[in-house]
Parts: structure tokens; sequence; C-alpha cells
């Protein structure tokens, strides 16, 4: 992963698709982009990593089943200092949590807020090194 991108305040970080079909969003994506993947163990099952080149771009994995039929979509990462602090200042500006913070073990700390308009966004906070 880009540290910096990861570490910097309102920064784009990180990408994830949730799908119904990981083994053809594999096929589809890795054949479009050339993106090198492999699966990595979570609670949850498991969870694609997505290379370009050296470089880490994002994830997939299937979509939990908490969010039965939710149509498979792209989700962007935006660094924040605070992830707890974010939310609260999310809501104060009209926003509103769609997921309350979570630890994800090893990485950091992420919620879902939508803005006013209903556009979704996760925040997170990372508090791995590498």
């Amino acid at each position: 992963m880009d540290q910096e991108a990861m570490k910097q305040h309102g920064a784009f970080s990180w990408n994830e698709l949730m799908t119904s079909d990981v083994n053809g969003a594999k096929a589809f994506y890795g054949e479009l982009f050339g993106w090198e993947m492999f699966d990595e163990e979570i609670p949850e099952g498991s969870y694609t990593m997505l290379k370009a080149g050296e470089r880490e771009v994002g994830g997939m994995m299937a979509i939990p089943s908490e969010n039965h039929g939710m149509p498979p979509s792209w989700g962007a990462y935006v660094t924040v200092d605070d992830v707890d602090q974010q939310i609260l200042r999310a809501k104060q500006l009209g926003g509103r949590i769609v997921l309350e913070p979570r630890d994800i073990p090893n990485v950091g700390r992420f919620a879902v807020i939508s803005d006013p308009q209903g556009a979704m966004l996760t925040l997170i906070t990372y508090t791995c090194q590498g």
C-alpha cells in the first residue's frame, strides 16, 4: 500500500469491490486490467487483494450476509485522522452514518457515511505500518 496516501487526511487511499460473484469479478478485472490477485483469509471469509504492478490498489470480497440484496458495487475509502470524530462532523454537516465505526484487525478503523445527497463513502483511519 502507498504509505503516504494512507497517512494523509482527506486522501483517497483504497478501492473495494463488494460483489455477488467474486470468481467472475476476478476473471473480468484480471483480464481487463492485468491485475495480480491474491487471497487473504478474514473473519468474513476470503478477501482478494488487487495489485497493479508492485502496488496494492484495492480489494474485493463477497457481499456480506448482513448486506444481502445489495447490488455489486465499488466503494472508495478516504483516510481521516480519527474516524469516530469525522463521522460526528459528517452528521453535523447533514450527512448520515450508514455503518458505525468498526475495527479491521491489523489495518485500522472504518465507517461508512453518506453525504446529504445520499452518496456513500468509507472513512478509514489506518493503524497498520505495512
